[in-house]
Order: C-alpha cells, then structure tokens, then sequence
C-alpha cells in the first residue's frame, strides 16, 4: 500500500472534518466499499448489510449531504477537487466531531482499477445508508403515495423517484421485492431526488396496502383490466388520497395485488400501443391525479 498527505490546490481549503489523501495502490484497504462496483450481485448484497451506499456525481452528492446524510468516504481524481472541497465545507460542520471523513485522491487510471468503470461525473463517495423511516411517519401528511410491486430495473425505479419528485408525489412504498432505490445507478437516474421523496418499504406484501387503506387511502392499481376506469374518469374526482399501485417491467401487477386494490385504472393508447413503460406511465398517472395545490394558511 502506497499513500501521502495531499496538498490542496492553490486557494482551496481542506475543512474541518475532512482528511486529503492521495492513495497510489488499489489494495489500500479504505477502498473496500469502492471495490466490485459494476457486480450489481455483490452489491445488493454488500451495501444494505454494511449499512451504505453509493453517490456518484457532485451533484448527487450535494443532494446526499442536504439531506443530512454522512460520508463515509470520498474517491475522487484531482480535477474535482475545486468542486468538492468547498460542497463538503458547507455541510462538514455537522460530522466533525464524529470523526474525519477521507477524501481519497487517485489517478484517473487508477480510478478505472479500482471501480471497474470510467468515473466521469465527479467525486464518488461512500455514504452512510440511513435507517428506513416507518410507514406512519412516510405517510403522515401525505396525499399522494407511489407503490412499487417489484420493479427490478433501478434504473425505473430511479426515475419514477425522479418523476415523483417533480409533479408532487409525497412519498414513495416499495414491495420487498423492489430494487433498491438507493442502489447507484438508481440514484444516479434519480438525480438524488431519492434522497428528498420520502420512502420505505411495505411488508408484508400485498397485505401491506390493507395497512393504506386504514389509513384513508384509496389503492388504485395502475394495469390493464377489462373493468379498468380510464385515467381521465379517475382525475375528473379523484380521492383525497391516493395510492397509485405500478408494476413489475414486463408483467405488470401481480393478480393478488390488483385484487387487494380499490380500482383499476388504465392510460387510454392510441397508435395500437396498449401499454407505457413502468417510468413513463408513471410519469403520466402522477401528472392526471396531482393533488390541488394545498390552501394558503397565511392568507
């Protein structure tokens, strides 16, 4: 193992809190969460059990750390040290006196060693997975709810996050057999907005939705059904809240979930198409059945 103390950039501080190392050999044993990047086998086992996750990008980073999520480490080339430097500085306050986070500087080649892939989007960091809120807490105040029966495609699932995020979804539930939504490539199509709709996981499965219903939601499964309500009838009067149930890429909802639904509802098709992809036919439901703008209290 081969590292040394790094020297800044001229005009850039280290801040408190953070340790600047450069690392010159990939069997540096502070790599270890950076290893098997692209096993995504290995990783969905790895990172929930060790309690981590993975942001890749500045971006993704910034929404990680707005959220109050804490670095376990970072891994960058020297060329993205001016722009994680100063966004570390601005959040580094709150964990400085839990211990230094490393921000491990290497060679681009180096980085391709170690990680498997070309890392083009900035720093990637080792982030300290948090703990899954309850459900009543996810819920509470919410008017909208997306559920998730086993989307296995993170990168759906990232942008359904995404889409949920920007046409006011409150929270998102994921079926235990759902991909994991803090997975990297989920994050990553998410833009970060995972770190900023609220989410967790609904257990049992599909029993779990009796447990929405208790809670004043009506359960609309979004699938194809001869007794299917078209999405504009739906909108026309929709419930106060609103669960909106979508499925697995190609199958769809499982039979048993339909049936513990409230209603079916289907996106009219033209062109001889009969049905959208997971993320884009949530896309489409999330916009019809927004909820009205909450009124003004101060007002």
């Amino acid at each position: 193992m081969s590292e040394q103390a790094l020297t800044p950039p001229e005009g850039l501080d280290v801040p408190p809190g953070v340790v600047l190392t450069a690392v010159e050999d990939a069997g540096d044993p502070r790599l270890g969460d950076y290893t098997g990047l692209t096993d995504v086998a290995l990783r969905r086992r790895k990172e929930p059990a060790e309690g981590l996750y993975m942001a890749e990008s500045s971006t993704v980073l910034a929404r990680a750390l707005e959220a109050g999520h804490r670095p376990r480490s970072l891994l960058l080339a020297p060329r993205w040290l001016p722009d994680v430097l100063p966004l570390l500085g601005r959040h580094s306050a709150r964990w400085a006196r839990d211990g230094d986070v490393p921000v491990l500087v290497a060679p681009e080649p180096l980085l391709r060693e170690i990680t498997g892939f070309h890392l083009h989007r900035g720093a990637l960091a080792a982030m300290a997975r948090p703990v899954l809120p309850a459900l009543e807490e996810v819920l509470a105040g919410a008017r909208r709810v997306a559920v998730l029966e086993d989307v296995v495609d993170h990168t759906n699932v990232g942008a359904v996050f995404r889409s949920a995020a920007a046409l006011g979804v409150d929270a998102v539930l994921a079926a235990p057999r759902c991909a994991d939504p803090l997975y990297r490539r989920a994050v990553r199509v998410s833009m970060g907005t995972v770190f900023q709709v609220p989410w967790t996981r609904l257990d049992p499965w599909p029993g779990g939705l009796d447990l929405l219903r208790e809670r004043g939601f009506t359960v609309a499964a979004l699938a194809l059904a001869d007794d299917a309500v078209g999405l504009d009838e739906l909108a026309a009067d929709p419930p106060e809240r609103l669960a909106l149930l979508l499925g697995t890429e190609g199958d769809g909802l499982s039979r048993a979930a339909v049936a513990a639904s409230d209603v079916v509802v289907r996106i009219p098709m033209a062109g001889g198409v009969d049905s959208l992809n997971v993320a884009a036919a949530s896309a489409v439901a999330f916009w019809a059945l927004r909820a009205p703008a909450r009124p003004d209290r101060t007002s």
